[in-house]
């Protein structure tokens, strides 16, 4: 992609998972003279292999240039590009030597090419320019994080060499530093204040340059995909990035205080299970599984948790020189980030795993209220969205009032911020209809196909927005895009708002439609879809989509209104499908149910009952024993069990 113009140009390459439709099923041959004008590359990796089958790759290049203009030549064989010295129209087609990996040996010469990399002023001899690896520019260390740029453009710069680099594609992981956001990594390389390659070579011609309308931008759990969600410093994130409204899921403790955190179930990611097992109960009204709640430990316990990284794992060799695998839990602060992909290999910015801690409402509140946003120079104020949950089942069985809860930490922090409540229930809502300042979005979490008019209707009696998960906006048959519901015209012919939840970034969450690219699905719920609001986990990327937080001439996004030569488009559903193999998509399903009333409407909040007993329990971390003895022997247990099923899980493989 040659950023004069920004033409694009692909080369297949083994990416981590990729489209069945990419580099064969979907792909075709066409003749380069039968090409528009666009910018024309060859991309000869193998001569050496061409020449020893007699085939006689130069000659072939010097035949299709008498009939149409080729602007780029690029080939990891010197004498190859050397041999095009008298191809026609030469000065118009510029040799770029493709360096490959940095101990492998180039054919001609018998050099590595780390030798031949020293020797740039040979390479101006026969070349216009350089194509290598991104690694070569911007090396990532062995934690994937960006290490120091090297001094390989500004030199071969200032020896009048071009310089390009490639390895770039959505579906592979990057590194941490760019938030598995492509674009971020493309502006690494073009838009820095030390340098700027003159082009890249990209899998996914569509990601480096795009553009979509302006949408709000709220987060999910602040900006959980960078920090621990519902902490401290993933929510200072959600802000430096440029997010409209931050969201405060509210759970509430044994004695009242209420605070911030996804589930209300503890024992998913925290030492809850070790310090408080008895205490773990069956709550049908809240999941299908057994969990250590909230509501039943005082906040001081809550404080006194600690979180878990999953699991690490260790090589010990003995005296036998056996190796054994031994697996052992790592404790971390109240605060750790974790990876809704952590099983498939993503992790998410391991550096910062154990960073934050959790916020009450009233901190949170007092931390909205300080903060602002900056648009186009002019600030605005941030908005929140407390998010309700479990509210009818608190009140009747634990005797904690949310919405009591909520109402009074507002009135308390003297709250005059632009303020939303979001519920799945409509009792709940209509309990903050009083305040016509607020407003009110009902979560319908279950994947829906229609929203018949009566069924719009009644949600209108209760709120002014509805978040709707990805899957009710556009459908999918497998990984394709197969169509986009009509539930966003029929809640907008309501003037009813529409927000979509989740997006995240990693590429294992998006359609084939949309390249691995996040962008391209924002733009297909944003520009494709017209929803107003975009829930997501990494703020920054959608920032970007509408408003760019620097004055960039060059960015597509420093204008919307700017008439520019390249945009993204949203995903066209059923396309790719319809050009795959039959067995590509997911077998026929059902469609989603239609959206009723009765879905809708829930009965009326029971009162907050008055437990006798409220008295709170002791901390498990103030309890000893009379010796360290027993607690030795349970932790010595503990880690022989380990060690055995981390045996028999290894002997089953």
């Amino acid at each position: 992609v040659p950023l004069s113009n920004w033409r694009n140009e692909a080369e297949c390459a083994s990416v981590y998972r990729a489209s069945p439709c990419s580099c064969s099923s979907c792909g075709f041959s066409r003749k380069m003279a039968d090409l528009e004008r666009y910018d024309h590359g060859f991309h000869l990796r193998y001569n050496t292999f061409f020449k020893e089958h007699d085939l006689d790759a130069a000659d072939y290049i010097r035949s299709v240039s008498r009939e149409t203009i080729i602007d780029y030549i690029s080939s990891p064989e010197i004498g190859f590009l050397k041999s095009l010295s008298g191809l026609p129209g030469r000065h118009k087609t510029k040799l770029i030597f493709r360096f490959m990996e940095v101990d492998d040996v180039e054919p001609s010469t018998k050099k590595t090419y780390q030798a031949l990399l020293n020797d740039l002023v040979t390479i101006k001899s026969f070349a216009s320019g350089i194509l290598v690896p991104k690694s070569y520019i911007w090396p990532v260390n062995k934690d994937q994080y960006l290490e120091a740029h090297t001094s390989l453009v500004t030199d071969a710069h200032g020896m009048g060499l071009e310089v390009y680099a490639y390895d770039f594609a959505n579906d592979a992981p990057a590194s941490y530093n760019y938030s598995f956001d492509p674009t971020v990594e493309y502006l690494q390389f073009i838009d820095n204040s030390n340098f700027s390659v003159d082009g890249v070579l990209t899998d996914f011609p569509s990601t480096a340059s795009e553009a979509v309308g302006r949408s709000l931008i709220i987060t999910h759990n602040g900006a959980s995909g960078m920090f621990a969600g519902c902490t401290d410093v993933a929510y200072q994130r959600a802000v430096e990035d440029g997010a409209d409204v931050l969201d405060c899921s509210i759970q509430m403790s044994k004695d009242g205080v209420a605070f911030c955190l996804d589930s209300a179930d503890l024992m998913g990611h925290t030492t809850a299970a070790a310090a408080f097992m008895p205490r773990a109960a069956m709550v049908p009204e809240i999941q299908q599984n057994n969990g250590i709640f909230s509501f039943d430990l005082t906040w001081s316990e809550i404080q006194s948790l600690k979180r878990k990284q999953r699991y690490a794992a260790q090589h010990i060799s003995n005296s036998d020189n056996v190796d054994l695998m031994v697996f052992f839990v790592i404790f971390l602060p109240v605060a750790a980030l974790t990876s809704p992909l952590s099983q498939s290999g993503l992790a998410r910015n391991p550096a910062a795993k154990s960073e934050g801690k959790f916020m009450t409402l009233a901190d949170f509140l007092q931390f909205a209220k300080k903060s602002t946003i900056w648009i186009v120079r002019v600030i605005h104020e941030l908005i929140v969205i407390l998010i309700l949950q479990n509210a009818a089942y608190l009140a009747s069985k634990k005797g904690l009032g949310v919405v009591d809860a909520v109402s009074t930490a507002l009135r308390n922090a003297s709250y005059d911020k632009q303020v939303y409540i979001q519920s799945d229930d409509t009792a709940v809502l209509s309990s903050f209809k009083k305040n016509s300042g607020y407003q009110r979005v009902l979560h319908i979490k279950e994947t829906i196909s229609d929203a018949p008019k009566p069924t719009v209707e009644e949600i209108k009696q209760f709120a002014d927005a509805v978040n709707l998960p990805r899957s009710s906006i556009v459908a999918a048959s497998g990984f394709f895009v197969s169509a986009f519901t009509n539930v966003v015209d029929q809640m907008h012919a309501a003037n009813i708002s529409v927000y979509v939840s989740v997006l995240r970034n990693e590429f294992l969450t998006i359609a084939f439609d949309y390249f691995s690219d996040p962008m391209v699905e924002l733009a297909t719920y944003v520009a494709g879809v017209g929803v107003d609001g975009v829930v997501t986990e990494f703020p920054a990327t959608i920032w970007c989509l509408g408003i760019c937080p620097f004055d960039v001439a060059e960015s597509p996004c420093s204008d919307l209104n700017a008439n520019l030569p390249y945009s993204i488009l949203p995903a066209e559903p059923g396309t790719l499908l319809s050009l795959a193999s039959p067995d590509a998509g997911s077998p026929a399903e059902a469609p989603a149910p239609v959206l009723e009333v009765a879905d809708v409407v829930d009965p009326p909040l029971p009162p907050v009952i008055d437990l006798v007993e409220k008295a709170p329990v002791t901390s498990p971390t103030t309890q000893h024993p009379p010796s360290g003895q027993p607690a030795n022997a349970v932790n010595a247990a503990l880690c022989l069990l380990t060690v055995m099923l981390s045996f028999f899980a290894l002997s089953g493989h």
